[in-house]
């Protein structure tokens, strides 16, 4: 079977060190970011790439610089907490930066007008946040702008306009995202950047603490601790058009988005609502009509991840390659990059009603979270699947499903559950409820979706970390502990995947050609 995606518009983006060839391109974005203010000169950029050259990040989309950072390193109790721009900075040189020096501080951060919604400061916020454990830092110092006190300087002190944007009641760009990206307010400085007219003059101290500091100094370089997952409870519904579909999507990554998920999961079929404006027919040639979607969706769902940095596990769609029909998941990442993971299993009723083919092969997806896989429905009812995927080092699993009524869906959730505890992992479900009197075959859903944990002492009660309420529209979230999934899988009360006794039994599979056990 050959997988190819099929053809739409390229969206890829990526946060990386900057490099002396940047420069004119990083020029260009400080002009149309602060239009009053002088951009780098070429000796400043020539010094802040000798300096600290790992402190200097952008955000590349599509090949185009739209968002920077720049930073160096202190030892801060050298500098009065009253300290301007220039003092910290050595005009701009990094003159002042400190190799062995413990605390990070930003002097600059700048999203370009025309990208200013997709989350870009987010990217950069985290991409410091990982430097200062990296390197084993004690915390982050930023000097923040205020660029739109000069709208109520008039009216109001800076002390009551700090307040007021902390209180929600007005909105800062700049410090309203500082706080959402957890940094804390110490103290406001007076003269900070003379020249910033916007903010006449002030700037806002604040600090964001390293928890993973070792004081001893040894550098530990630490994994991710918890990933955020979410799973949509989404209802199928009567729609319009493709525009009212992406319209409700959006809605739900948006929202998973402002809880600072990593992932969300979707429900399988999830496309299947399109059918409801399209002309009846009958269900194997309906199906093969959503094949039509295919681009719009792949860059509708890409569009969004990268919009909302978040990683999304699309539910699932009808495609048809070669002239075969399959249900596809297709996973949209961050950055821009799409993976996808064809339905393994059949059900009966796929078969007959709408003549789906199968896959035939297990993906381990990496994400910027570790390595996940996909089982979509029923294919999660087969131990095989997931024995298959942990071997290749998934820690998640995401099942979209699709089921009719409630003895349908608790074959899903427990097959779920009992992968989770034989293969230590975590399982996310995601499921559809409503109902959808338009299309054949797919006339009502039952859901309870839910998130899993293996069962043990360590876990929430019954294994279950987060679960919905059945019938009901909704999302779930839950905090993944990865390090705590770990230390489970050496030391948990059972170890079920230590205990196998491949001595007598294995699984064999083969994958391009190859035959391998597990």
């Amino acid at each position: 079977m050959q997988q190819i995606l099929p053809e739409h518009p390229e969206m890829k983006i990526e946060v990386r060190s900057l490099t002396p060839s940047d420069y004119e391109a990083v020029k260009e974005l400080q002009l149309a970011c602060f239009p009053g203010m002088l951009p780098w000169s070429k000796l400043q950029w020539d010094s802040m790439m000798e300096k600290f050259p790992q402190g200097q990040l952008a955000v590349e989309l599509n090949g185009k610089i739209v968002a920077s950072s720049s930073s160096l390193l202190l030892h801060f109790d050298e500098y009065t907490k009253d300290h301007s721009w220039n003092a910290i900075t050595g005009k701009g040189t990094l003159s002042t930066h400190k190799p062995d020096g413990d605390t990070l501080y930003g002097i600059e951060i700048m999203v370009h007008p025309d990208y200013r919604n997709f989350k870009l400061s987010r990217r950069l916020y985290d991409a410091r946040k990982k430097l200062a454990v990296d390197m084993n830092l004690r915390r982050i110092i930023i000097g923040g702008r205020l660029p739109n006190y000069h709208l109520y300087a008039d009216n109001m002190t800076i002390k009551d306009y700090v307040q007021q944007v902390i209180d929600k009641k007005l909105r800062d760009p700049v410090l309203t995202a500082q706080l959402s990206n957890g940094f804390q307010l110490k103290r406001i400085i007076r003269d900070y950047l003379p020249n910033d007219t916007e903010s006449c003059g002030y700037a806002t101290f604040l600090e964001w603490v390293n928890l993973d500091y070792e004081p001893e100094g040894d550098l530990k370089i630490q994994e991710v601790n918890y990933v955020r997952v979410c799973a949509v409870q989404y209802r199928m519904r009567m729609i319009n058009s493709f525009e009212d579909f992406a319209h409700d999507c959006e809605y739900f990554v948006d929202a998973a988005s402002d809880y600072r998920c990593d992932f969300v999961l979707f429900p399988e079929m999830l496309t299947m609502q399109l059918l409801t404006f399209l002309p009846n027919d009958r269900p194997g040639t309906a199906v093969r009509k959503l094949a039509e979607f295919t681009d719009q969706y792949v860059e509708m769902f890409r569009n969004l991840a990268i919009k909302y940095n978040i990683n999304i596990v699309g539910g699932s769609h009808f495609t048809v390659e070669n002239e075969e029909l399959y249900n596809i998941s297709y996973l949209f990442r961050r950055d821009g990059s799409v993976s996808r993971q064809y339905k393994m299993h059949i059900t009966p009723h796929e078969r007959k009603w709408w003549g789906v083919k199968p896959g035939n092969k297990v993906e381990v997806m990496d994400t910027d979270c570790g390595k996940i896989a996909i089982l979509i429905c029923y294919d999660v009812e087969f131990p095989e699947l997931a024995r298959i995927a942990v071997k290749k080092g998934a820690s998640i699993l995401f099942v979209p499903f699709n089921t009719d009524e409630r003895r349908a869906y608790l074959r899903v959730r427990y097959c779920s559950q009992a992968r989770a505890i034989e293969n230590q992992v975590y399982v996310v479900l995601a499921g559809s409820v409503g109902n959808l009197p338009e299309v054949d075959n797919l006339d009502i859903q039952y859901a309870q979706s839910a998130i899993l944990t293996p069962s043990d002492v360590e876990f929430q009660r019954d294994g279950v970390a987060a679960i919905a309420e059945a019938g009901e529209e909704t999302l779930i979230f839950q905090d993944l502990d990865m390090n705590l999934l770990k230390r489970h899988q050496y030391f948990g009360s059972v170890q079920t995947i230590k205990d196998r006794r491949t001595d007598f039994y294995n699984i064999r599979y083969t994958e391009g050609g190859e035959t391998f056990t597990v």
